[in-house]
């Protein structure tokens, strides 16, 4: 039995899924990996199937989203500990290792995210405290600049210190280790979450079932983040903005996460004006055509997604 499951979702991105690939210990037998692979049509499943043999292909004829691709990776995974791990990203040096060891010696330890890095080294901010209603109306839309600071700092978790291991609420979920334990007892991702907010609901539920979830700076895995998704931004918002009302409504209540609703609506109607104005004034013509189509887009859907 393996030691470590590593479980890819991927869709639409067969390059950067073939560098993770290739950062993988791909030749270790206390190590599987599994992709799923979302109905790609960039041939990322054939990329699978004829460069890395040792990998277990899932192939999907429908795009499956985050939570429920690795969902059904998950039931496959044989380890003791279970890595969710993006396909933009790339394992840098021992970081697998080191993480599992944590785990080892740190049994109260539930989930376990590295230090998420961009090409450059630069580390990303991935460790989270719980959003309050405040921290939703600000993070994430075009007023963050505007918000109290002391919001800010409290949600991104600014307080603690950058080089230690430190105990958060929640990380994001370009890379998570699970340990097989709290992910039976606490179930995997709430498929009602398509994509976005689907992390944050599984370490509440991980905390709430007392697992601690805990940031390691001591690995490190790179990031090139967002590389899905870019590909359809208007659904992308969509998407992103509907999973953090569930989430909302799942913990603070339908009144709550209909005025979220309301607000964030309210928010992308007044981008539309902008954008709209800044190309009637003839500036970036093509980028603010862009920007009026899928803020548009968003508002005919009325970000009303499943609750």
């Amino acid at each position: 039995m393996p030691r470590l499951s590593v479980i890819i979702v991927s869709w639409n991105v067969r390059e950067l899924l073939r560098a993770c690939l290739h950062s993988l210990p791909l030749n270790d037998p206390q190590t599987e990996v599994i992709v799923v692979d979302s109905a790609s049509s960039d041939g990322s499943a054939a990329i699978v199937r004829d460069e890395f043999p040792s990998v277990r292909l899932i192939a999907s004829e429908v795009n499956l989203g985050y939570s429920r691709g690795n969902n059904l990776g998950l039931k496959h995974a044989r380890g003791d500990y279970l890595l969710v791990l993006n396909p933009d990203t790339e394992v840098v040096g021992d970081a697998l290792s080191v993480m599992c060891a944590y785990m080892d010696t740190h049994p109260q330890v539930g989930v376990l995210g590295p230090q998420l890095v961009y090409a450059d080294g630069v580390p990303q901010s991935t460790r989270r405290r719980f959003p309050t209603l405040l921290t939703a109306l600000f993070e994430s839309t075009w007023l963050q600049p505007l918000a109290p600071r002391s919001v800010l700092d409290r949600y991104y978790a600014r307080d603690l210190p950058a080089e230690q291991p430190a105990e958060v609420d929640w990380l994001v979920g370009a890379a998570l280790l699970l340990r097989r334990e709290a992910y039976q007892q606490v179930g995997g991702f709430d498929e009602g979450f398509f994509m976005y907010s689907e992390e944050l609901d599984l370490c509440r539920r991980m905390k709430a079932a007392n697992w601690k979830v805990v940031h390691l700076p001591a690995a490190r895995i790179l990031h090139h983040e967002a590389r899905s998704s870019a590909q359809v931004p208007a659904a992308t918002h969509i998407r992103f903005n509907t999973s953090k009302i569930r989430y909302f409504c799942k913990y603070h209540g339908v009144t709550v996460a209909e005025a979220l609703r309301l607000y964030l609506l309210a928010n992308f109607a007044v981008q539309l004006a902008l954008e709209w104005t800044k190309g009637l004034l003839g500036h970036k013509r093509e980028l603010r055509a862009q920007r009026v189509r899928a803020y548009a887009e968003v508002l005919r859907s009325g970000l009303k997604g499943e609750l």
